[in-house]
């Protein structure tokens, strides 16, 4: 009898020793509930042209696209961190000048009922000319969500894309149509 309990009671602590290997139920949280970035549909591409009306293949600055996003969250007491990793590609134009290409790009956090309680616009800058043509910026931002609940932190979304001007917007929306 004495035997038999022993085993158990070795069982019970091995079981309870590889419990304690695994992920704490912070980790768990942040893994389960941590917000996928979602990218904007007509804001994942962006041709730049230089100032003026032209607006025919030897008019483009640039051409940048939005090529990647992840991320990766924490919880704290009260709060996850959320930090959102993007990757942002440019490709030289003719008209590429002197000096940084600075492209614009924004990042809005959305809560359950659709309203944006958080958002910022940044830039990825690049040194561009005919001799460096290409560049490919990783951009790390870290985002703060708060709740009540853990569970809460399931209602967020996080919209991120390239910031076009309406006349780059709609220059977009009439190249997917040729598409």
């Amino acid at each position: 009898m004495i035997g038999r309990n022993w085993a158990l009671f070795g069982a019970a602590a091995l079981a309870l020793a590889l419990a304690g290997c695994g992920r704490s139920s912070r980790e768990e949280a942040a893994a389960a509930y941590c917000p996928q970035p979602l990218t904007v549909q007509d804001a994942s591409r962006l041709t730049r042209f230089k100032p003026g009306a032209g607006r025919d293949p030897r008019d483009v600055v640039y051409e940048a696209a939005l090529v990647g996003t992840a991320v990766a969250c924490s919880v704290k007491r009260g709060a996850m961190d959320v930090s959102l990793y993007m990757r942002v590609a440019v490709n030289a134009g003719p008209s590429v000048g002197a000096g940084v290409s600075s492209v614009p790009y924004f990042v809005r956090v959305i809560d359950s009922s659709g309203a944006v309680v958080q958002g910022r616009e940044f830039y990825a800058d690049f040194k561009l000319s005919q001799t460096n043509p290409r560049g490919l910026s990783q951009e790390e931002l870290t985002l703060t969500l708060p709740f009540n609940q853990v569970a809460e932190v399931s209602g967020y979304r996080i919209a991120v894309g390239l910031k076009p001007t309406q006349e780059e917007l709609d220059y977009n929306r009439r190249a997917q149509v040729r598409q």
